[in-house]
């Protein structure tokens, strides 16, 4: 198992330690290559110049009008769905996802950072949108995001047992910090490299509307769209290990 030392300084705000078993989406497809080569109805990013594009903190009332855009273009992207006042408000939102191909993975129940949380508190924020998910879809995330980007060893030990990998990201369009939907579209184009996990929030007003630009732009530059999963696929996702670009 190929295994990297960060600093869990580079992945939060404030603390700096060392933070065990993060790898890249291409050194974990190479690790699975190694053993077996992907199917022949399966993405291939080790040919392909893929990227993965995901969002976070839905589903919320205009979440519809994205999967509307997402189907037309035919797009699967990776949904990091939030449980209070999200899972629990927009269900058929969330199944809808499903039904129509797209990745659902888990950003806890209220968004709080869970370096600050002691196990049993991790666990609280977790297994309500497990459950949630499960109950709607019938499936089970694998894949999780820790708010802000903030993990630590002792938070993939909690993931670990409960089945998730932690996925980060390398480019973000701050659309959280503004309206404009030509610089939430300027800013993931000027970041966005082959293997890249591109972060977005569907709530945003202006976040929905840059999404036409952005995947016509990429698909000009020659990229392909995908999963999360599909961009590390051979590999599978490892129960609390950390992927970022």
């Amino acid at each position: 198992m190929l295994v990297l030392l960060v600093g869990a300084c580079l992945l939060a705000s404030t603390g700096c330690s060392t933070l065990h078993d993060v790898t890249t989406p291409r050194a974990a497809r190479g690790e699975a290559t190694a053993k077996a080569e992907p199917s022949g109805d399966q993405i291939d990013c080790n040919v392909l110049k893929c990227v993965a594009l995901t969002f976070d903190g839905g589903p919320s009332k205009p979440t519809p009008k994205l999967l509307d855009i997402l189907k037309q273009k035919k797009v699967h992207a990776t949904f990091f769905l939030q449980g209070k006042g999200h899972t629990d408000t927009y269900p058929e939102t969330v199944q809808r996802m499903a039904q129509e191909g797209h990745e659902i993975a888990n950003h806890t129940w209220s968004h709080k950072v869970l370096t600050e949380l002691n196990p049993k508190e991790i666990v609280a924020e977790m297994k309500p949108v497990q459950d949630d998910v499960r109950r709607i879809t019938g499936q089970t995330p694998r894949l999780m995001r820790p708010p802000q980007g903030r993990t630590s060893d002792e938070v993939s030990g909690v993931m670990k047992k409960l089945g998730l990998a932690q996925i980060l990201w390398s480019v973000t369009a701050k659309d959280y910090a503004t309206t404009d939907t030509a610089l939430i579209e300027k800013r993931v184009l000027e970041q966005t490299d082959r293997d890249g996990i591109i972060l977005l929030h569907d709530r945003y007003k202006g976040t929905i509307p840059a999404v036409p630009g952005i995947i016509a732009e990429l698909r000009g530059r020659g990229y392909t769209i995908v999963t999360v999963s599909q961009l590390i696929a051979p590999a599978s996702p490892q129960p609390g290990r950390v992927y970022r670009p």
